[in-house]
């Protein structure tokens, strides 16, 4: 190659066909229960969007290319900053899936997401704004090299992320150079998985390191061993598989065919730098290398390979069939698996993506070379391949430090090596060790083969204990800690918090991190208690605390309640402690320009960068400082040559050379990353550039509209600089802008801006509305509840606030009056929003409203109902329970489904309910070959309910029934296979959330079956079971599974779990005394199911049925059984 080529990126609009998404909804979406990817689940303040459009039409999309001699790259700024495509130019091969269609699906924190390329998952998995756009610039360097460098301040966090996605000019790789960083005055919590993702079919094999012999699941719940699982995983029994490794028995799940269902896998621990992932067939593959020091996280996840997976595939591809995801961990090793980042820290790393080809199953890999080699007893064969082109390699082969052999030849990228040496002896693998080398003598790559397992095979992790049970104060600040970094979704870390400080109320950890807590949620002078006895602790023999952090946060509060001097005290004794040297100096400096005191403000911005050079608000704060300096300009170029994305310099240098067009296009204008350049000057007394910057992203604007919240922050600036006449009409006209404005304020700087609205108007709803909006976010529910209350008292049309308010009353007060009413205003006064409409059924649902009454309402709005999956299925529903099972197949079939991932198996249910009681209805009228038709039709899932079959799903009901209408034509052989198919199954009753989970129904049918077949003392175990279930856990305390994934539940009104649990056991209870006979009982139970849940399927069907010819036991099969 010539040394002097050069790597291109450019700019290109391509037309990509794309399936459209819905709008966003207006409503607020308060999910702080919902379980996603092993963490919370809540999206405030991004607005969800739930809908997705069956057609695809042709679409422009922004797309940056990168190339050099070996590779071609596709980025889109505007889906994420993902890489779409990433092809190896030597052998035609996308080294990653290549999606030719954007066919999003209902996979993201917010709803859509797509599959394919590489999806740089930041500061959670997935990333919130994985369909959204992010500011991107291209760069050539001077060496040759290529970057489009993407960037976002994140809207739920506040953290920031820069990566640059580079192709050098000799190299076969692409390269991530990624920067984190906290802009907050908080410790904040990040992770970051770059997701590639990879087509697949039965050649496919994940290429794991040698030294990974066991895989764990989310939050290392399970534990598998690997490659080789030899037990049960994802409730697949892996024990007796396709494959062998010597002697053991098991299945190779590093290959995608042998794995039948979704399963995700992460190495418990690798000491290697690399995961991969090869194509057999193609004889091509991917290798990700980063050091594993910072990079230990290597995942796989799969739909399955299987009807289930399959479905998905469709739901997100046209044509471009399967893929799995190849994910690589930075700062984190599982998910959720979170790290902390400190006030203006910056974390910074460099990971790389790299095809390679010709060499299978690999030891080892560098972004120079990777290597393989078999050993028999005479041969070790070697096979490797090089990242760019040398003129000579060097494979040397070595035992215990001897030279074996050696050979050398030229290498490129362009094809793969192999090399066979002869063995002296037998010489066990692990005693060779192969090491390829350049001209000059570097080591590109070496291996010695491991013995044998190199890391023990770990137990699987264990719940945190609630508050009460821990032992210690310690025990219960670290357990609290853990459940604040890992997002969990279902625990407090206030309780453990509480319960600290309730055995000791001066313990300087637990005040500090409940003072801390406080602060995130906005109540800035109830922390300041805490964190002064945490000082008063800390500082008992003396006043020089060997943790500073108690001081910091101090300040953080006083600042946010407006004590500079206060705060100024705090911050300057915090910075006698090394760890909070930066951050307090940064804080100094933004008082000290407050206060007018220029040259301290520029020694304490010194300080802070001496300490954090990355710091990038310290330097802007020095460069705003430097403005009438002579070294202004040249701190310009400077810093903006290191980071074009520190927009307080790109404003400042706009404001010097009077040009704000560079700004405006790296910033796209965004509303929320404009907002925070604003906060910035304001948090540092500059209000007057604040409203400038406010100002001109309202006058860019094409029609003048922007988020309330923009003018609202405006207002305060303008106030703050004495212009309360123009601060007036900013706020006037923030309260016209109306109730669909989806820019939901959540910055602890929002509450003063917003109370300043509140108290300067006789009235300002939207002001109430958005600060109750922020306070439910921050659990403060009783402030929350306070502004929509006001918000309504002052404009009583206000849709979206009555129906928060439903929302509270129901979930926070247990008014489930006052909720019911004000959902009801919600809709009159919002009577095209469909969304209000679901939550307004799914409150009549939890309050045990009729389904008579909740179908005839939603039978009147079927214009709103056609528009929302989750609505119609509930027309589905209840068509079930009110015996329109014509009505709900026809309903059924006449629509394309689109489920939530986790959401599964709603659709499904109903269409196999309709069928399976059509059937009976057919039995009924001596039909049974009508019968059989709708049984055999609900073992077959149509395409367009959206969903497919999971393996080793039960079907006894179905099989049970198929068995009696063949019974019932006279065909007793056909009859007995389909009874002997319906006494199969898992036996032992469970709970049941999940759609992988067994109803009870099963075990039941199992039983009627066993009595066909003459087994009755095996029915009978089987109804004693339910019952005995049922009885033993109708008095269990429930709790959501601390280790929980997700929840199939998209819900908003929080469930009774023990009242749950109570039907499920009740049900369990009658199913087992129908099958034994005792009706009156039964009936009993069923009957207590309807009165506390009026919509429970299960008990609606089986109560209605005939009985007797339910449970009449034939045993005339047991001879063909």
């Amino acid at each position: 190659m010539n040394t002097k080529s050069t790597a291109r990126v450019w700019q290109q609009p391509i037309t990509i066909p794309t399936y459209g998404i819905g709008s966003p909804d207006p409503n607020p979406m308060f999910l702080d229960k919902r379980v996603y990817q092993g963490s919370s689940g809540a999206v405030y303040p991004l607005p969800v969007i739930d809908q997705i459009e069956d057609e695809k039409h042709d679409k422009e999309w922004q797309a940056v290319f990168l190339e050099n001699d070996y590779l071609k790259v596709m980025v889109l700024p505007e889906l994420g900053g993902r890489i779409q495509m990433a092809l190896d130019k030597t052998n035609d091969y996308h080294m990653v899936y290549y999606n030719q269609v954007i066919k999003p699906a209902l996979v993201g924190l917010a709803g859509p997401w797509i599959s394919g390329g590489i999806e740089f998952n930041w500061p959670q998995h997935h990333r919130p704004n994985t369909y959204g756009p992010v500011d991107f610039q291209l760069e050539q360097g001077e060496n040759g090299e290529a970057t489009v460098w993407c960037h976002e301040i994140d809207r739920m966090h506040r953290t920031e992320v820069r990566y640059g996605i580079r192709l050098y000019p000799e190299h076969a790789y692409i390269e991530i150079d990624a920067h984190l960083t906290n802009r907050t005055s908080l410790p904040q919590t990040f992770l970051w998985w770059a997701n590639p993702a990879v087509a697949v079919d039965d050649n496919h094999q994940s290429i794991f390191p040698p030294d990974v012999s066991a895989v764990m699941d989310h939050g290392k719940r399970d534990v598998s061993t690997f490659p080789i699982a030899t037990g049960t995983y994802y409730k697949v029994d892996y024990s007796e598989g396709d494959d062998r490794s010597g002697d053991q028995t098991g299945t190779d799940i590093s290959r995608y065919r042998n794995i039948p269902v979704p399963t995700s896998y992460m190495a418990y621990k690798s000491d290697y730098d690399f995961v991969g992932t090869y194509d057999h067939g193609r004889q091509a593959g991917l290798l990700h290398v980063c050091d594993h020091h910072v990079s230990p996280g290597k995942k796989q996840w799969t739909w399955g390979n299987g009807d289930f997976g399959q479905a998905w595939d469709r739901h997100l591809t046209d044509e471009d069939g399967p893929y799995i995801e190849l994910m690589c961990g930075v700062y984190t090793d599982n998910q959720p698996d979170f790290t902390w980042l400190m006030p203006g820290e910056e974390k910074s790393f460099q990971q790389y993506f790299m095809p390679y080809k010709g060499i299978g199953v690999i030891g080892n890999a560098t972004t120079d070379a990777a290597i393989g080699m078999d050993v028999t007893e005479s041969r070790a064969d070697v096979r490797f391949y090089t990242t760019r082109r040398n003129d000579c390699v060097t494979v040397n082969l070595q035992s215990q430090g001897n030279t074996i052999a050696e050979s050398s030849c030229p290498s490129d990228p362009n094809r793969h090596i192999e090399r066979s040496f002869d063995l002296p002896s037998a010489i066990p693998a692990s005693e060779l060790t192969v090491t390829l080398r350049d001209a000059d003598g570097k080591t590109l790559v070496t291996w010695t083969p491991p013995s044998g397992p190199v890391h023990e095979v770990p137990a699987p992790a264990k719940a945190i204990d609630a508050p009460e049970q821990l032992d210690s104060t310690e025990s219960l600040f670290l357990a609290g800690q853990h459940i604040e970094q890992y997002r969990h979704a279902t625990r407090r870390a206030m309780d453990y918090y509480d319960e600290g400080l309730r055995r000791d109320e001066g313990d300087a950890r637990l005040n500090n991190a409940k003072g801390k807590l406080l602060l995130r949620h906005g109540q800035f002078a109830k922390s300041i208690g805490y964190f002064e006895r945490a000082i008063e602790r800390l500082t008992r023999h003396n006043p020089n605390p060997y943790d500073g952090e108690p001081l910091y946060n101090l300040g953080v509060a006083q600042t946010m309640l407006g004590n500079d001097e206060a705060a100024f005290d705090a911050f300057y004794k915090a910075t006698w402690n090394d760890e909070w040297v930066s951050a307090s100096f940064f804080e100094l400096a933004r008082l000290a320009t407050k206060m007018g005191k220029r040259q301290d403000a520029i020694n304490y911005c010194q300080r802070c960068l001496d300490r954090n050079v990355h710091h990038t608000q310290a330097a802007h704060l020095l460069t705003y400082l430097q403005r009438d300096t002579a070294e202004h300009a040249d701190h310009l170029d400077l810093e903006l040559q290191n980071n074009a994305f520190n927009f307080g310099i790109q404003w400042e240098r706009a404001v010097a050379t009077d040009d704000y067009a560079t700004f405006d296009s790296l910033t796209r204008q965004d509303p929320n990353t404009v907002l925070e350049i604003a906060i910035d000057y304001a948090a540092f007394g500059e209000y007057e550039t604040a409203s400038n910057i406010l100002s001109r992203l309202i006058s860019q604007s094409e029609d003048k509209t922007v988020p309330a919240m923009i003018r609202y922050h405006l207002a305060h600036c303008l106030e703050k600089i004495g212009n309360s006449d123009e601060a007036t009409a900013q706020r006037r006209i923030a309260r016209s802008i109306g109730t669909g404005d989806i820019f939901f304020a959540n910055k602890l700087e929002d509450i003063a801006v917003l109370q300043s609205a509140m108290e300067s108007a006789n009235g300002d709803p939207i002001a109430a509305y958005q600060l109750g909006n922020l306070w439910y976010d921050r659990r403060q529910y009783d402030d929350a509840i306070d502004c929509w209350e006001k918000c309504v008292a002052e404009d009583a049309s206000f849709a979206t606030a009555w129906r928060n308010l439903s929302l509270a009353y129901f979930n926070q007060r247990g008014d489930q009056d006052r909720a019911l009413d004000a959902m009801e205003t919600a809709f009159r006064l919002s009577p095209n929003d469909p969304r209000i409409l679901f939550e307004l059924d799914q409150l009549c649902l939890r309050i045990g409203e009729s389904p008579n009454e909740r179908l005839d309402r939603l039978s009147n709005h079927r214009d709103l109902v056609d528009q929302r999956d989750d609505l119609y299925l509930q027309l589905c529903t209840l068509d079930n329970l009110t015996g329109h099972h014509d009505s709900t197949l026809d309903l059924l079939m006449r629509r394309n489904f689109r489920p939530w991932e986790g959401g599964e198996g709603k659709v499904p249910a109903q269409y196999v309910t309709a069928l399976v009681q059509l059937a009976q209805k057919a039995s009924d009228e001596n039909n049974p070959s009508q019968a059989i038709d709708y049984l055999e039709r609900a073992l077959q899932w149509p395409h367009n309910l959206g969903e497919g079959k999971l393996q080793g799903i039960q079907e006894n009901e179905i099989q049970y029934h198929l068995g009696c209408a063949y019974e019932a034509m006279g065909e007793s052989a056909k009859a007995a296979e389909w009874f002997n198919a319906a006494s199969e199954g898992l036996s032992e009753p469970s709970s049941a959330m999940y759609y992988n989970d067994q109803p009870p129904e099963t075990i039941f049918y199992q039983g009627l079956a066993q009595a066909k077949l003459g087994n009755q003392d095996e029915a009978t175990k089987r109804f004693e079971r339910l019952i005995e279930y049922g009885k033993r856990h109708f008095n269990d305390d429930v709790t959501i599974d601390y280790f929980a994934v997700s929840l199939p539940h998209f819900l908003v009104f929080e469930p009774d779990l023990k009242q749950n649990n109570q039907i499920h056991c009740r049900f369990m209870i009658a199913l087992g005394s129908l099958g034994l006979g005792r009706i009156a009982e039964a009936q009993q139970q069923f009957s207590e199911i309807l009165s506390a849940d009026p919509a429970h399927l299960g008990a609606t069907l089986h109560r209605s049925r005939e009985l007797n010819k339910l449970t009449k036991p034939q045993g005339t099969y047991a001879a063909q059984a």
